[in-house]
């Protein structure tokens, strides 16, 4: 009601392909020449039919699979012990830190301190004359 503007309708634009001329495409290196992208309507022989493996075949890929699964498993283990070092070393980290802080923190205060002795020494000297 306030405003008087009106969305704009605008048709989608297509554009036609670009057409590379055959001399052209020749000398392009492989990752630049044009990949024909046209989609099979039916699927082919070699995608349809099933693959049935024979007992040994079976044998391999089942041992196969066990281990890629212990393996996949140890490494699991790894990353669980390794977060848990990682956090124990943290907190150690942490601790080691606070002390040497406290430590700096006294050093400071220490060193503050003798210096204000000095300087009130220095000014008791210079009012004395």
């Amino acid at each position: 009601p306030d405003s008087i503007y009106k969305p704009i309708e605008r048709k989608e634009r297509t554009f036609n392909k670009l057409r590379v001329p055959k001399s052209v495409e020749s000398n392009l290196p492989f990752k630049s020449k044009h990949k024909d992208d046209t989609k099979r309507k039916k699927k082919s022989y070699a995608s349809k039919r099933a693959v049935v493996m024979d007992a040994d075949e079976k044998k391999k890929y089942t041992f196969v699979q066990a281990v890629n699964t212990i393996r996949n498993e140890k490494k699991a283990k790894r990353r669980v012990k390794n977060a848990e070092r990682r956090d124990a070393k943290a907190k150690e980290q942490a601790k080691s830190d606070e002390r040497l802080d406290a430590a700096r923190k006294a050093r400071k205060r220490a060193q503050h301190r003798s210096d204000g002795k000095v300087e009130a020494a220095r000014e008791r000297k210079r009012i004395r004359g």
